[in-house]
């Protein structure tokens, strides 16, 4: 990179990107309105991203595949220079944050894995059958999600505290 900044030949179109990342064009775009990439514009307005656009790019799958939010990916990026490779310091900073949030993701998986053999043990895996444990939806006032397996003992139930089945 020059000090006016990237030559024609350092940039990538959306095409090329698309092609080096993995990922469609229609997906970029998405990435770029989030604010997790940014494109300068040609004369043309055709979008054209830096190399280090596929260091953003393999940041925020690297992201997802740990369980984080594109928004938790975002707030990272954010602490981290966008026209230079990080620093180890930076990364370090950054690896911090993510470090209770990936903690909390371990520790829903091995609640998870838990209570996954009392809901399949049932032998149900029915929505006729389930629907007489869980009619008028009881599960779904304890919030969302998969609430037998998340949250509560599949043998009290998800239902919120005072809620009696009137079944």
């Amino acid at each position: 990179m020059s000090v006016h900044g990237p030559s024609r030949h350092d940039l990538l179109t959306i095409g090329q990107l698309a092609d080096r990342s993995g990922l469609a064009a229609s997906a970029l775009r998405y990435y770029e309105k989030l604010g997790l990439i940014h494109a300068t514009r040609t004369t043309g307005n055709q979008r054209r991203y830096t190399r280090g656009t596929l260091r953003r790019i393999a940041f925020v799958r690297a992201a997802q595949r740990v369980g984080l939010s594109l928004d938790e990916a975002k707030v990272a990026l954010d602490r981290l220079p966008e026209h230079r490779a990080p620093s180890g310091a930076e990364w370090d900073g950054v690896a911090q944050s993510w470090q209770s949030r990936i903690d909390e993701q371990i520790a829903e998986l091995e609640r998870l894995k838990a209570k996954l053999t009392g809901c399949i043990g049932c032998g149900c895996l029915s929505l006729t059958r389930c629907s007489l444990y869980n009619a008028a939806d009881r599960a779904g006032a304890a919030g969302p999600g998969a609430r037998y397996l998340l949250t509560r003992d599949p043998a009290t139930g998800p239902e919120p505290s005072g809620a009696t089945f009137t079944g």
